[in-house]
């Protein structure tokens, strides 16, 4: 059996055996696990080895790419300016970037961005993920562009581009890039450990991510079914470059562990306030609970609910979420101040929208809660 390291309230050994059994049947290389209540780290594991040689052990301060569950901190990026009266939701998305109001998208809203449904789930140009670490081009290019669907009425799930339309928002409004803003006003009064764009001198405490096995590339026509086409292709491997990592893309690079990331979002279940530092009022975060779209989305082509900057779990339910390519998940219970998060180094692609590793520990966390 792998050894375990870290915390675990007796309430919660169900976590901990959980993380246990997917180290022990190599579902995982290495990985960790938070659950975080009230604010407080109830379990707070790590586990395995950080590399695919299995030489390097995963450690407490060990790092790796979450991919989407990146999405998460870039979302509440935006709640946060939202609560302090600097952006409107409701408000064109040109009102504070205004070239985007070309090709029809002067009715595009803000709130249209963090729901996935303004149209623009992909470039329509022909780009390579080098293209995607020049931000001022990335921009230009979805300032320009048609969108693909009525902004507001049918939903794609906007895998990479999501990053840039939210940053770009945010960097007009502040000054500042969607990661330095997260940087400065959450990570750092937090004490959190997550980056989106990831400074060199980081490097040696990352645990590269290990592609799934037959690797597949972000396919180029998007759903499971639905035929979006997808522009660029993301190979997973990429993830392990230095210029990925250098790059914001608030899409999808971000990169931390299970603490940083069950960490930041405790802000949202914990009614604004962490550690002691209020980052939002309980209204703004209840923001991110208003369901802005249910139904298929076209592009992953099943049934989803979207809240502002949040996937919404359950029917009439007050949690919500989302994951990442491969793995990682974030979860969060508003009325149980719950939120548990998951991160690893090897990735699954079954075709679905997660594993079943991430939600096998949500699951045991809610047996500790019931304990």
């Amino acid at each position: 059996m792998t050894e375990l390291h870290g915390t675990c309230d007796g309430r919660f050994t169900e976590v901990r055996e959980t993380l246990a059994g997917f180290l022990a049947s190599g579902a995982d290389v290495g990985a960790s696990a938070a659950v975080y209540v009230d604010g407080e780290p109830v379990v707070d594991l790590w586990a395995g080895h950080a590399d695919p040689e299995r030489d390097l052990l995963w450690e407490c301060d060990t790092i790796t790419n979450v991919f989407s569950t990146t999405k998460t901190m870039t979302a509440l990026c935006a709640l946060i300016l939202a609560d302090r009266g600097d952006l409107d939701l409701d408000a064109p998305v040109a009102a504070y970037w205004p070239e985007f109001a070309a090709a029809g998208k002067a009715g595009v809203l803000v709130r249209h961005l963090l729901s996935h449904t303004a149209g623009l789930p992909s470039f329509d140009a022909p780009l390579t993920v080098e293209d995607l670490y020049d931000w001022d081009r990335a921009t230009a290019l979805l300032a320009a562009q048609t969108p693909r669907w009525r902004p507001g009425a049918e939903c794609g799930y906007h895998v990479v581009t999501q990053g840039f339309l939210v940053g770009e928002v945010v960097r007009r409004i502040t000054g500042r890039t969607l990661g330095a803003f997260f940087a400065e006003e959450v990570a750092a009064p937090l004490g959190a450990d997550f980056h989106i764009g990831l400074p060199e001198r980081e490097d040696p405490r990352v645990a590269p991510i290990i592609p799934p096995e037959p690797a597949r590339p972000a396919a180029a026509t998007g759903g499971r079914g639905a035929g979006e086409p997808l522009s660029p292709v993301i190979d997973p491997a990429v993830a392990n470059t230095a210029a990925w990592r250098r790059a914001e893309l608030p899409s999808g690079n971000g990169h931390g562990n299970a603490r940083s990331v069950a960490a930041v979002q405790s802000v949202l279940a914990c009614g604004g306030t962490a550690d002691g530092v209020r980052l939002l009022s309980p209204a703004g975060c209840e923001r991110a609970l208003e369901q802005q779209y249910h139904g298929v989305d076209r592009l992953l082509g099943v049934p989803m609910r979207y809240g502002l900057g949040y996937g919404l779990y359950g029917e009439g339910g007050r949690t919500c979420g989302w994951g990442g390519w491969g793995g990682s998940l974030v979860f969060i219970d508003f009325d149980a101040r719950m939120v548990v998060a998951y991160v690893m180094n090897r990735m699954i692609d079954g075709g679905g929208l997660t594993d079943e590793r991430g939600f096998g520990i949500v699951l045991a966390a809610y047996g500790g809660l019931t304990a």
